[in-house]
C-alpha cells in the first residue's frame, strides 16, 4: 500500500494578511517540494470539505456555528479577528473544512486499506484549537478531529496524538485529557507560547505526557525526550491508530522559536513513529501539517517526512 497526500487548493486561500508567519506560501513550500521524482507514487487526494457532524464530535456546536458565522462572506469583506493571532477572511471558510476534511478522509484512506500512512498538506493548522476556542492561528483541531473520526466510524477505542511543534497544542491536550483511551505526547520548547503543557500535566489517566525542552535544545534532548519518554509510553498505551501534529518550526531555522533541530530528527522520529504504527496499528499513521515558518527548513523537513513515510 501507498501513501497518500490530501490537500486542496482552497488551503491557498486563507488569507491572513500581509507579514503574517501563518501565510499561504507555507503551504506552496510544501506542496512544490512534494513535486519531486521521489514523490511520484504519492497517492494525490483533494480534500473534501469537513461535515458539521464531523467537527462537533471535538467542538462545541456553538463553537462551530458560530465560528462559521463570522468568516467573512464576500471578498470585500474585512478579515475578522478570532483573537489576536487568528484571522480569518473570505477563503477561511472554505480552508479551515477542507483542512479538518483531509484529516478525516485521511483516517478513511488508512482504515479501510486503501493507503497504509498519509499526509495532509493543509492550513490553517489545528493543534491550538480548544473545543470552544480558537487560537493561535488554528480555527478547527484538525488532529483530533480526525482522531474522533476513527472511534465513531470505525469502532477504535484507542488512539494517540504525537505533536512535535515546537509549540504545545494546548487544544489537542484539552481534547483528550479526560479520556483514557486517548492519547497525547508533545514535545515543545518552554517556556514559549501558549504556556501550557507543563511535565506535571498527565490527563486523567497518564494518557498526556508532556517533555517541555529548552531553548538552545538540538536533535539529542529531542531524541531522549521521545526515547527515554513519550515513545515508551505510546508503545504502552498500544494505540489502534496514531496520528502526528507534524510541526516543522523546531527547525534551528525557524523564525518564531529556538529549537536546533534539523530534517534529520524529524527523520528519526517518522522511522519510530512507524515502527510503532507496524506494531500496533497495522502500519496505519495519518500526519497533517501544523507550523513551520522558515519556508526552506519548512519545505526540506515536510519533504523528508514523506519521503520516511513512504518507504516505511
Amino acid at each position: 500500500m501507498s501513501t497518500a497526500l490530501f490537500s486542496h487548493r482552497a488551503c491557498l486561500d486563507h488569507d491572513t494578511g500581509f507579514g503574517h508567519p501563518e501565510c499561504a506560501d507555507r503551504l506552496r513550500a510544501v506542496l512544490r517540494s512534494l513535486e519531486a521524482e521521489r514523490f511520484q507514487l504519492l497517492d494525490r487526494v483533494e480534500a473534501p470539505r469537513a461535515s458539521r457532524a464531523q467537527l462537533i464530535r471535538i467542538h462545541a456546536p456553538a463553537y462551530v456555528d458560530g465560528v462559521l458565522a463570522r468568516m467573512p462572506r464576500t471578498v470585500e469583506t474585512p478579515p475578522v479577528h478570532l483573537d489576536a493571532d487568528t484571522i480569518v477572511s473570505y477563503g477561511s471558510h472554505e480552508a479551515a473544512l477542507r483542512a479538518a476534511g483531509a484529516v478525516v478522509a485521511a483516517v478513511d484512506a488508512v482504515l479501510g486499506g486503501a493507503n497504509r500512512s498519509a499526509f495532509c498538506a493543509v492550513r490553517p493548522p489545528g493543534h491550538h484549537a480548544e473545543p470552544d476556542q480558537a487560537m493561535g492561528f488554528c480555527i478547527f483541531n484538525n488532529a483530533a478531529i480526525g482522531a474522533a473520526h476513527a472511534r465513531a466510524v470505525y469502532g477504535l477505542r484507542r488512539v494517540a496524538v504525537i505533536d512535535f511543534d515546537v509549540h504545545h497544542g494546548n487544544g489537542t491536550q484539552a481534547a483528550f485529557a479526560a479520556d483514557p483511551d486517548l492519547f497525547y505526547g508533545s514535545t515543545h520548547q518552554s517556556p514559549l507560547y501558549p504556556g501550557t503543557g507543563a511535565a506535571c500535566e498527565h490527563g486523567i489517566a497518564d494518557n498526556i505526557v508532556n517533555v517541555p525542552l529548552a531553548a538552545g535544545a538540538a536533535g539529542d534532548a529531542f531524541a531522549a525526550a521521545y526515547g527515554d519518554h513519550i515513545l515508551p509510553a505510546l508503545d504502552r498505551f498500544a494505540p489502534e491508530l496514531i496520528l502526528v501534529s507534524a510541526g516543522f518550526d523546531g527547525h534551528a531555522l525557524d523564525p518564531l522559536a529556538g529549537l536546533r533541530l534539523r530534517e534529520g530528527d524529524f527523520v528519526w522520529l517518522t522511522t519510530e513513529l512507524a515502527g510503532l504504527a507496524r506494531r500496533h496499528c497495522r502500519g496505519g499513521l495519518v500526519s497533517t501539517l501544523e507550523g513551520g515558518y522558515d519556508l526552506a527548513a519548512l519545505a526540506a523537513s515536510a519533504s523528508a517526512h514523506v519521503a520516511t513515510l513512504m518507504a516505511a
